[in-house]
């Protein structure tokens, strides 16, 4: 089995990502959970699931907001390498510049969503994965009451990582 280290670079190659793109993206390598528990079925009908950590505290999280009439909605949670590579390929294939993908998508090996502690929200009030989920009351809920549960932003309007601004995308961290 190859290492996961080598695992990237072979994928990399293939999609032709930048050989700096750690150094230049200031993401970090972000290992596959393993340990991975059922939060239900995201707004497409497909199962998800995350880390047992981030489960419980979006599980309280969720919780929360429902008891202020905001319903939080899954769009995307863990999601593997592979998955991450299937991803940007689909888009090269549609004509799209690796430059321009790696401004919205983080690179095999670099997404949160490896980790099982990344969770891609919407609500009923806009289309999902559009900044539009800025202006929903969802978002505001969340801006104020995440980090209650550990949970944040993890990529604001001009990020230190150059990727594009997503409301709709926060991480779980213990510390």
């Amino acid at each position: 089995m190859l290492k996961v280290e080598e695992k990237i670079w072979r994928i990399h190659g293939r999609l032709e990502i930048p050989e700096n793109y750690e150094k230049k993206s200031g993401l970090h390598l972000q290992l596959e959970e393993n340990d991975l528990v059922g939060i239900g079925d995201d707004i497409f009908g497909r199962p998800q699931k995350l880390a047992k950590q981030a489960e419980t505290s979006w599980t309280l999280m969720k919780s929360s907001a429902e008891k202020d009439d905001i319903i939080l909605q899954v769009v995307s949670v863990f999601r593997s390498i592979d998955k991450q590579a299937e991803i940007i390929q689909r888009k090269i294939d549609s004509g799209q510049l690796i430059a321009d993908i790696l401004r919205v998508s983080a690179a095999p090996g670099y997404s949160e969503h490896h980790t099982g502690r990344a969770i891609d929200l919407t609500t009923e009030e806009c289309t999902p994965l559009t900044e539009a989920f800025e202006k929903t009351l969802a978002f505001k809920w969340l801006q104020e009451n995440a980090h209650l549960f550990s949970f944040s932003l993890s990529y604001p309007k001009d990020n230190k990582y150059g990727i594009a601004y997503e409301p709709w995308h926060w991480a779980y961290s213990e510390g």
